[in-house]
C-alpha cells in the first residue's frame, strides 16, 4: 500500500516538509517500509542533544551522529538558576527551558547549524517549579503547569519565537500539575496531577483560554499519580505514566466530550518489586512502542502498542543509570539516551525496530544532576 502524500508528511523534519523533490519521491514509500525503518532514515539528518544540569546551573548542548548515535560535546551555557524541562516550537527554531528554582520560563534561539544556543527573553512568571512546556501546532502560545503551585498558564509566542507577556490565561488546578497535553483537534488540553491531587484534569482550547470541561476531572480509583500523558499518533487513545503507581495507563479518548476513560493499567516494573516511582513518558516516533523511565528500579519499561485497539504489551525492563529521570528518542526512532540524575550520566541506547528493545553502546560522563534529555532537529529553512 502506498502512502499519501499527507501521512508521509507526519513523519518529516521541518526542513524536508519543505523540500519539493523529496516530497515527490515520498509519493512511492511503501507503507511497510515505514513498519520497521521510519523514513527519517532514508536521509542524513542534523539533531542536537540539550540537557539541564541542574546543580550546575547550565545546559549542555551535543550533536548527535546520525549514523552511530555517538555524542559529541559542543558546548555549555549559564543559566539563571536550576534548569529542569524543555520544549520546542512547532517550527523547532525556539527551545523553551524552566528554572526549577526560580520559576522562570527563558525562549532561547537555536542555530540551526551549531546548536549555540541566543536568550530571546526570560519571563518571571512568579510561580515555584514549572513542570512541563507545551504548544499548539501553529506556534501560537506556550502552556506550562506548575508542580508546586498547582496551576497552569498559557503565554502568547511572539513571532521571533520567545513567549512573551502578557498573560493569555492561568487557572488554578491543585497540587502537583506535571504534564500537559492537546488532543489532536486542539480543542480540549489534559493535566495530569500526581498524589496527593491524582487526577487529570481536562479543559477546553480555544485561542488561549482554558476553561474546564463539563467533566473538570477524571480520578483513578486507586493512588496512582498521573504523571505524563500523550495521545497515541492516531489520536484515538491517551497514555498516562503514574508515578506513585509504577504503572502505564491507557485512556479512551471520545472527541465529542474531550473525556477521557480508563482501559488498561500495566505495571512498568517486574511483579514483587514494591518502591520506586515513574517519571517521563514518550511514543516511539513510529508509535509501536511507549517508553517509561523507573526511578529506584532504574530502568526503562518497554510497551509494544496495538494501533487498533490501544493496549499494551509488556515487553520488559532494560537497566539505566540510577535515577533515571529523564530520556528522549532521535527523530528517526533509531537511538534513545537517558539520563542517570543520580549518577551524573548519559547513556546511549540502540533501539531495535523490531520489538522496541534497547542495546546499551556509550556511556557519558555529565555535569550535576542531568534533569532533563531534550533532542531537536532543527528547522533549515
Amino acid at each position: 500500500m502506498l502512502l499519501s502524500r499527507s501521512v508521509t508528511q507526519q513523519y518529516l523534519s521541518p526542513s524536508l516538509k519543505h523540500n519539493k523533490r523529496f516530497l515527490l519521491l515520498s509519493n512511492y514509500i511503501y507503507q511497510p517500509l515505514l513498519d520497521y525503518i521510519p523514513i527519517r532514515r532514508l536521509y542524513h539528518y542534523m539533531a542536537f542533544l540539550y540537557l539541564s544540569l541542574a546543580q550546575d546551573c547550565q545546559l549542555a548542548a551535543y550533536q548527535i551522529d546520525a549514523n552511530t548515535g555517538t555524542l559529541e560535546y559542543l558546548h555549555a551555557i549559564p543559566v539563571p538558576g536550576e534548569p529542569s524541562v524543555q520544549g520546542i516550537d512547532p517550527k523547532h527554531r525556539t527551545l523553551f527551558v524552566a528554572m526549577r528554582s526560580t520559576g522562570q520560563l527563558l525562549s532561547f534561539r537555536i542555530a540551526p547549524k551549531t546548536g549555540q544556543l541566543e536568550l530571546l527573553h526570560t519571563i518571571n512568571t512568579g510561580y515555584e517549579d514549572p513542570a512541563y512546556f507545551k504548544t499548539d501546532r501553529n506556534g501560537r502560545f506556550l502552556l506550562t503547569p506548575y508542580y508546586a503551585s498547582g496551576k497552569v498558564t498559557v503565554y502568547p509566542i511572539s513571532a521571533d519565537g520567545a513567549a512573551r507577556e502578557p498573560l493569555s490565561t492561568t487557572v488554578s488546578t491543585d497540587l502537583h500539575a506535571h504534564g500537559l497535553t492537546f488532543d489532536p483537534s486542539e480543542r480540549y488540553v489534559f493535566v495530569p496531577h500526581t498524589c496527593p491531587t491524582n487526577a487529570i484534569f481536562q479543559f477546553h482550547f480555544n485561542a488561549g483560554k482554558l476553561i474546564p470541561n463539563s467533566v473538570p476531572k477524571i480520578t483513578p480509583d486507586q493512588a496512582l499519580g498521573p504523571r505524563h500523558i500523550h495521545f497515541h499518533p492516531n489520536g484515538r487513545f491517551l497514555y498516562a505514566v503514574n508515578e506513585q503507581g509504577n504503572s502505564v495507563t491507557v485512556y479512551n479518548f471520545d472527541p465529542d466530550t474531550g473525556t477521557l476513560a480508563p482501559e488498561q493499567c500495566l505495571s512498568t516494573v517486574p511483579a514483587g518489586f514494591n518502591n520506586g516511582a515513574c517519571a517521563r513518558l514518550e511514543f516511539h516516533p513510529s508509535g509501536r512502542f511507549l517508553y517509561a523511565a523507573n526511578r529506584g528500579h532504574d530502568s526503562l519499561a518497554v510497551f509494544a502498542v496495538d494501533a487498533d485497539s490501544g493496549t499494551l504489551e509488556t515487553r520488559g525492563q532494560f537497566p539505566t543509570e540510577a535515577n533515571p529521570r529523564s530520556f528522549d528518542i532521535t527523530p528517526d526512532g533509531r537511538f534513545l539516551y537517558a539520563a542517570g540524575e543520580s549518577t551524573d550520566r548519559l547513556t546511549a541506547y540502540r533501539i531495535d525496530l523490531h520489538n522496541g528493545a534497547l542495546e546499551p553502546l556509550t556511556t557519558y560522563k555529565t555535569g550535576k544532576m542531568p534533569w532533563w534529555v531534550h533532542i531537536v532537529e532543527p528547522s533549515l529553512i
